[in-house]
């Protein structure tokens, strides 16, 4: 059992304490409810582009890392579609340190020309290195944009195109800075060894003067049912040809997610999964195979990928793939292929739990949710998943006409 205690700051920011007497070090987590779902499709790519230049130096702290780094800190960050999440862990006698800092760039941002600049440039090199320069670099630039047609998940985190993130102007990022980055918009989650009345009097110290933004309501174009197959085929220099599909499935808070996760790993998690012994160790059809669901808040996909062993056709290696999927719908469930994927499942929960960090993020995840409890009863949500719920929700899932699938053939002869 995970124990916390919370509050919440006149301003609307809420704290969760989290006490943890194991560890020297304390982590602190901090959650802005924005993403890459909540950009104007004219202009994508700022939740990403804000996680680099939140480094750049706020109004009172010209340089962020550096006086993290003396007081012996380490620091992050990551974004996706749903969330920009920055987290830190420093000595507990320097705690007030990890106040400063991250209360001083929620304040206000030391924007400059200089600065966007600098970290246009970088995000720029990133989207050419990492989607058009590199091998499958641009699959989700593809695949998502098939799947969705009206939601904004059809753009990937670093954005629809380079042009959004080249054009960006400083006015541009600090409109998207004062809707999205304030108080009332975060949550910020503190374990370690720490005492939740000292640690009540450093956040009212440090972030109970920064003032309240304003309400952000969210108002997105929900993506009605797939009632189509959809396919894409393209040509690329790639070593070796691949199948993506993409299957729409329900969103993070849905009852069916957990079931849909076990449906996942059921299929392509690890070497005894179904499509890696029937696709690689049997038929040697494919050099690898994964299935996962991509886990976002808001109705998300389960996708199967595998690339192909040379000289197999994409259509006997399709054809084949698609049998192991429908083999959920059409060979019942055993109790025991569910077992095991339940433990390999809650032995990773367990083991992501060991850390005062990873503690700290899951609970600022799920506080975001609407319920930071889950980090202690998830686990029996998922034990309490039969395989009537696997059956039922395996024959949502793979409708042909649900399926959207992308044919990466390799252009190398």
């Amino acid at each position: 059992m995970i124990h916390f205690d919370q509050f919440t700051l006149d301003n609307g920011l809420r704290f969760l304490i989290h006490h943890d007497a194991t560890t020297p070090m304390v982590a602190m987590n901090v959650v802005y409810d924005v993403g890459a779902r909540d950009e104007n499709p004219d202009k994508t790519g700022f939740a990403h582009l804000f996680e680099h230049l939140m480094f750049g130096g706020s109004v009172n702290i010209p340089k962020y890392d550096e006086p993290l780094q003396k007081a012996g800190g380490e620091n992050n960050a990551f974004t996706n579609s749903d969330i920009t999440n920055y987290y830190l862990t420093i000595p507990k006698h320097n705690i007030e340190t990890a106040f400063w800092l991250e209360s001083d760039r929620m304040l206000s941002l030391a924007f400059s020309k200089k600065s966007l600049e600098v970290q246009r440039q970088v995000v720029v090199e990133e989207f050419r290195q990492n989607y058009l320069n590199q091998p499958y670099g641009d699959v989700w630039l593809l695949l998502k944009p098939l799947a969705y047609q009206t939601h904004p998940y059809q753009w990937n985190t670093i954005g629809k195109e380079i042009a959004h993130i080249e054009e960006a102007t400083l006015a541009d990022v600090k409109d998207f800075y004062s809707r999205f980055y304030n108080p009332n918009n975060a949550i910020v989650v503190i374990a370690g060894d720490v005492d939740t009345t000292q640690m009540q009097q450093l956040a009212e110290k440090w972030f109970g003067p920064i003032p309240s933004g304003p309400d952000y309501r969210r108002k997105l174009p929900q993506e009605p049912g797939q009632t189509k197959a959809r396919k894409l085929e393209v040509e690329r220099q790639v070593p070796q040809t691949a199948i993506y599909k993409a299957w729409h499935m329900c969103g993070r808070k849905d009852a069916d997610y957990l079931a849909s996760d076990l449906i996942s790993d059921l299929l392509g998690s690890g070497q005894s999964s179904r499509l890696h012994k029937a696709l690689v160790r049997k038929a040697r059809l494919f050099s690898d195979v994964n299935a996962f669901v991509t886990g976002d808040i808001d109705p998300g996909l389960l996708i199967v990928t595998g690339k192909l062993m040379p000289g197999v056709s994409v259509e006997n290696a399709e054809s084949k793939l698609n049998e192991v999927v429908h083999s959920l719908l059409n060979n019942p469930l055993k109790n025991d292929e569910l077992r095991k994927v339940k433990n390999k499942v809650i032995s990773g929960m367990v083991f992501s739990e060991l850390t005062a960090l990873n503690k700290a993020m899951n609970l600022a995840y799920y506080a975001l949710l609407g319920d930071p409890s889950m980090i202690n009863t998830l686990i029996d949500r998922y034990e309490a998943v039969t395989t009537t719920d696997i059956d039922r929700v395996a024959e949502q899932l793979f409708r042909p006409e649900n399926c959207s699938t992308l044919i990466y053939k390799s252009s190398i002869k």
